[in-house]
């Protein structure tokens, strides 16, 4: 009986291999390219429709919004059909009117870091009364049950409903900083009654509103004017 002899499997080339790898990839980075294209668009204008929707809510009263941008010391109206997004380096912010076309307030995006990540919130500025009027929270990763309650706690939402930014005599800064104190302790209107538990959270809710409010206050109070012209 003659012995069986084990073919070896065919050797596949180098080149063939390194082709299909090659082919692949681009197969591979042409799909993730194509998703992106076609998700980037949807992804601007959900955003843009979350943000007006929220422009509303920081903004009691508000009936209709209109976006600005920020051109050197003044405020011009965001031109017909240009982007949802804003473009490298430009500020934006989003005016906010009553049924009768009265200028409610204006609102302000603001951003830093939090416990776990970094919160994105919008705030309303009121004119006549030199305040933040309300707060919502765009992006946080807070802890579920603590940190979230930047969220959801009713008693921390009504921090925001007259918290003082009004300016000093300079009009180059705050009267009072915004102030993060323990909870129950509150005495003044610029001060933020934190949340037990969730000092961590409450602080950066104070700090990115204390950034902030320094940074647009002196530039948007005596700025009235621009968007009161447009209506």
């Amino acid at each position: 009986m003659s012995e069986m002899t084990t073919l070896a499997p065919p050797e596949v080339p180098t080149w063939r291999m390194y082709r299909a790898m090659v082919g692949i990839g681009l197969l591979c980075g042409l799909l993730i390219v194509s998703v992106f294209q076609l998700t980037t668009p949807i992804i601007a204008k959900n955003r843009a429709e979350a943000l007006q929707k929220a422009v509303f809510e920081v903004l009691p009263g508000a009936a209709s919004s209109k976006t600005f941008v920020r051109e050197g010391d003044r405020f011009v109206p965001l031109p017909d059909g240009a982007s949802d997004s804003p473009g490298v380096g430009e500020e934006r912010v989003y005016a906010g009117y009553d049924q009768g076309g009265a200028l409610v307030g204006v609102a302000i995006e603001a951003e830093g870091m939090g416990y776990a990540d970094v919160i994105k919130v919008l705030y309303g500025y009121g004119f006549d009364q030199s305040a933040i009027v309300g707060l919502k929270v765009l992006e946080s990763k807070e802890t579920p049950g603590l940190g979230d309650k930047i969220e959801k706690d009713p008693a921390f939402r009504e921090n925001f409903q007259a918290l003082d930014v009004s300016l000093d005599g300079s009009g180059k800064a705050a009267s009072h900083p915004i102030e993060v104190v323990p909870h129950g302790t509150k005495t003044s209107p610029w001060q933020i009654d934190a949340i037990t538990g969730a000092t961590i959270s409450s602080k950066a809710i104070g700090g990115l509103l204390g950034k902030s409010t320094a940074y647009w206050m002196p530039i948007l109070a005596p700025r009235r004017g621009d968007f009161e012209e447009s209506r």
